[in-house]
């Protein structure tokens, strides 16, 4: 038995609008449909219905759109002025920020002196793959440009750290260390006015 397509929900209004007039139309008067249920009466009513409220609709988007030039010419308008009247309030006040306040107006804040990085941490040492290798990692600092690494032998003693690698990011590889014993190490991170304190240790016997 043959299946009628109509594939409403792929039709705009206004496709849809026009294809219940063209059903109308065609079904109007002949034999094969003599009593159509619903009538086509009620399938034109609904289409004229349909039709007065898409114009409706877009009469209204139409009225929106205009609101919303006049709205953003407003606020255009409103921002030049403030902002002409700004530059007063500064030629008045000059550096004395209490005079800018007394205008209802906010002083820019100074630019922060940049400060050294905060220290590493979750340092974490774990075995390599390979005899004499130690993989290190630990949670990168933000505005670090490097990191300085140090390792000591056990026992570790304020004295006894050695600098050994300079990382670029917040995992590095240190090979050629002893197998069997055990090192200490611990991480610094470096940025633009200097250099944070040392993170925690971690230990790891070689393998």
């Amino acid at each position: 038995m043959a299946r009628v397509r109509l594939n409403l929900s792929k039709l705009t209004i206004t496709e849809k609008i026009a294809r219940g007039r063209q059903i109308v139309t065609a079904m109007t008067n002949t034999a094969s449909f003599p009593s159509p249920n619903p009538p086509l009466t009620d399938i034109s009513t609904a289409v004229d219905d349909l039709e007065k409220t898409s114009a409706s609709v877009q009469a209204a988007k139409s009225e929106v759109t205009t609101r919303v030039v006049i709205q953003e010419n407003a606020e255009t308008k409103l921002n030049q002025f403030l902002t002409q009247l700004a530059g007063y309030v500064e030629s008045v006040a000059g550096k004395d920020d209490a005079v800018i306040a007394s205008a209802g107006m906010e002083t820019k804040a100074g630019r922060s002196a940049p400060s050294a990085p905060t220290i590493p941490q979750g340092l974490s040492a774990t075995a390599g793959e390979h005899d004499g290798v130690i993989n290190l990692s630990w949670k990168p600092v933000p505005n670090a440009r490097s990191y300085t690494i140090e390792f000591s032998l056990d026992p570790a003693t304020p004295s006894s750290w050695t600098h050994v690698e300079i990382a670029t990011s917040s995992t590095k590889v240190i090979a050629n260390l002893t197998t069997g014993k055990r090192y200490w190490f611990r991480v610094a991170a470096i940025g633009s006015v200097g250099q944070s304190g040392w993170s925690e240790h971690a230990t790891k016997i070689v393998p």
